[in-house]
């Protein structure tokens, strides 16, 4: 595989949106399907996001040789992994020693996410006050429509907007984890949320010190990659003193913006005519959201078909590289078909990859159906 060298920054080194595909895909282990233990893959990638318990499982299938689900199952009841909110407040799948060296450099942004958010219909109540209640609750492990009933319960005099706000503050302030359960149809069901710290029977630290190496480990999974990128990614605020701090680890090129991006000096950057496989990628996958500028995995135009207006992301499939479609999977007894909105003409020559590649994955998510086929619909389908 060739790579493009690295060089100081200048118009000569920019990089074509097609080098920074391969350069993002080479870092999602989407190139080829690679033979490397769970917990690492997931420290690799910085964390899945998982508010749903099924799409990492599929994450690591479209990027792991030999995948089973188990090899996910039992990382997370040993608590090697943990399913706890961290970027951008939404719940992520990371690994326990990623979730305590991070979750500190997250703890203020996912305060004013939540200040933001839920701050006009809270009622007036010592914010400290509200955290205790929420760990008194999740002593132990509970949903979280359970915490809020508790909370009209204890707090009849306020409404529901005021109910809600005190849950969501608790939910972003307060370090939860998702509790996993028996096996429904080979994927953990949530029990619900339980204190982290009790759940894994350790502290997190109080002082942030961790930023520096959150950047790096970004950039090994996403860059080349701009500051605003990081802050998509992530959304932390204020970070471009942190890439200067950086910089002379770094090396820096130009995208065909000319704006500059910040990478590892020894990353991959594979040549932009590396020959890319058909992949199918879950919902809520942070190869699609982990930039402020997404046109280097899809286009603007694409970008918009696949995040709804509830912000619900599709799972996609990509045809060299880039984003060609998204998918469902439409289930009646044990008949199952894997259904495909193309937004491009499928070249002719992808057609078997695409078909046989979409024959595995159903095989993974519906192990037990009698029948499978994979259902191209270009006039497209209602998603539910």
């Amino acid at each position: 595989m060739k790579r493009v060298k690295a060089k100081p920054s200048g118009p000569s080194n920019a990089l074509s949106k097609r080098a920074l595909n391969r350069a993002l895909l080479a870092r999602q282990m989407l190139l080829e399907r690679e033979r490397v233990p769970v917990v690492a893959t997931v420290e690799r990638l910085v964390g899945m996001q998982a508010q749903i318990p099924r799409p990492p499982f599929m994450g690591l299938w479209t990027r792991l040789e030999g995948f089973r689900r188990e090899d996910l199952l039992e990382p997370l009841h040993d608590k090697e992994l943990i399913r706890a909110t961290a970027m951008r407040g939404t719940i992520h799948l990371m690994s326990t020693k990623d979730f305590l060296a991070f979750r500190p450099v997250l703890a203020e942004m996912l305060v004013k996410g939540a200040s933001g958010i839920a701050g006009k219909n809270m009622p007036k109540l010592d914010i400290e006050t509200v955290y205790q209640l929420g760990r008194d609750f999740f002593a132990s492990p509970a949903p979280f429509d359970d915490f809020r009933k508790f909370l009209e319960k204890e707090h009849p005099q306020h409404g529901v907007p005021a109910i809600r706000a005190m849950a969501y503050t608790v939910r972003m302030g307060v370090p939860l984890a998702m509790v996993p359960t028996d096996v429904t149809w080979g994927f953990p069901g949530n029990a619900g949320f339980m204190l982290a710290e009790k759940w894994l029977g350790r502290k997190i630290p109080v002082t942030a010190t961790a930023l520096e190496e959150l950047v790096l480990r970004y950039l090994a999974a996403f860059g080349p990659a701009t500051a605003a990128d990081f802050q998509t990614w992530s959304a932390l605020r204020g970070t471009q003193n942190t890439f200067e701090k950086l910089r002379p680890r770094l090396v820096t090129f130009t995208d065909e913006r000319r704006r500059e991006l910040f990478d590892l000096p020894k990353a991959p950057r594979p040549d932009e005519d590396t020959p890319a496989p058909v992949r199918f990628l879950p919902e809520y996958d942070n190869t699609l959201l982990a930039h402020a500028d997404r046109t280097r995995i899809a286009t603007d135009e694409h970008r918009t078909s696949v995040v709804s207006n509830n912000l619900q992301v599709i799972g996609t499939f990509l045809i060299d590289g880039f984003v060609a479609g998204i998918w469902r999977i439409d289930r009646a007894r044990k008949s199952v078909e894997l259904k495909l909105k193309p937004f491009v003409k499928i070249p002719k020559k992808a057609l078997p990859a695409l078909e046989e590649e979409g024959e595995s994955l159903l095989e993974f998510l519906e192990p037990d159906a009698s029948s499978r086929s994979v259902v191209a619909t270009p006039k497209g389908f209602a998603f539910k």
